[in-house]
């Protein structure tokens, strides 16, 4: 199985390590990476560092590295992990590629395919060559969807969020607020539009959701934390919370109020220094009104999104015994407290 990673920025460096690292557990025999911008003195050492890591760079564009056409044939499986539209307009050129199996985009490329997040609808993408893995925010609301509602969700009866954002990645300058920056609602019903994609992603399971969401940017660039009021057709006793976080082996659970401290245990223990829970849930500091459940939870969004993109290729490269495959990536990758 030979896999290209077509994006070699935060996400797609994470990626690539978390490749290289798994390659004999995900059966991957070559990692190709493809550079689409130019590579210069400033950027040389993160092109050194994959190639140590036996990733093998190619580009459209410089003679010292592999070309691109030269290989694509070859390739299986491709992560696209650009933004900015470019991988909605990649896939004409994907559906081109006879030998490719199947192809995953990132969050903000949505309408590529099938929208997909780990544990919620693995089966609707088993048959689908395009999937689109949704964006961090969405893994997070709907991970406290399924946790509180545990795994049931004709208990579900309404979920209001506000997603609280950071400005940008830790690597980037481009973004930054000087302060807090309220988004706009895209529709009076439902609110930003990240609870109309956990809306869209649910409806391939073909169940609507009766929630509403808002966002606000502030000057930080660690950690999105959501704030969420979630009501249940049944009242969930205090004593049952904790069983409900720790059933879901998606979420982790802390005690720590600084989303800086969790952030920080994040890169000294942590794979790659990378968080990977779908939502990191504030257990400690929960309300409850009648069948409501509010509270906080961080969102790791440099990691939650890696686990459902490694589960994306497993189903659509029809891999065998992916239970356990999942089983070991998860059992390696998130800690159940932090």
């Amino acid at each position: 199985m030979n896999v290209l990673v077509n994006g070699i920025g935060n996400l797609g460096q994470t990626l690539l390590c978390l490749l290289s690292e798994y390659k004999t557990l995900l059966n991957i025999d070559t990692i190709y990476a493809l550079k689409n911008t130019q590579i210069s003195s400033w950027n040389l050492v993160d092109i050194e560092l994959l190639e140590g890591l036996g990733i093998v760079v190619c580009t459209n564009k410089q003679d010292a590295y592999i070309n691109l056409p030269s290989i694509i044939d070859t390739v299986d499986y491709i992560f696209d992990c650009n933004a900015n539209s470019f991988g909605l307009k990649n896939k004409d050129w994907y559906s081109s590629l006879t030998n490719l199996k199947g192809c995953s985009v990132q969050g903000s490329e949505k309408g590529f395919g099938v929208s997909y997040m780990s544990g919620i609808n693995d089966k609707a993408i088993e048959n689908s060559k395009f999937v689109h893995v949704v964006s961090c925010n969405t893994h997070a609301i709907s991970s406290l969807i399924q946790t509180f509602s545990n795994n049931n969700f004709s208990f579900f009866v309404e979920g209001d969020f506000v997603v609280v954002r950071r400005s940008e990645d830790l690597s980037n300058n481009e973004r930054l607020v000087g302060a807090n920056v309220i988004s706009r609602h895209m529709e009076a019903e439902i609110g930003t539009h990240h609870a109309i994609d956990v809306k869209d992603l649910f409806s391939t399971i073909q169940l609507p959701l009766n929630i509403q969401s808002s966002d606000i940017t502030t000057p930080s660039q660690l950690m999105h934390t959501v704030r969420f009021n979630i009501k249940l057709t049944n009242i969930v006793p205090l004593s049952e919370i904790n069983q409900l976080i720790e059933s879901n082996t998606f979420v982790s659970s802390t005690t720590k109020f600084d989303s800086n401290i969790v952030f920080e245990l994040g890169r000294r223990y942590s794979k790659l220094g990378r968080l990977y829970s779908h939502a990191i849930i504030n257990s400690n500091n929960l309300l409850f009104d009648d069948n409501r459940i509010k509270g906080w939870a961080f969102i790791p969004q440099e990691g939650n999104t890696l686990i459902s993109t490694l589960n994306a290729f497993l189903i659509q490269t029809k891999s065998k015994d992916i239970e356990n495959i999942m089983t070991n990536l998860k059992a390696e990758l998130i800690r159940p407290n932090w």
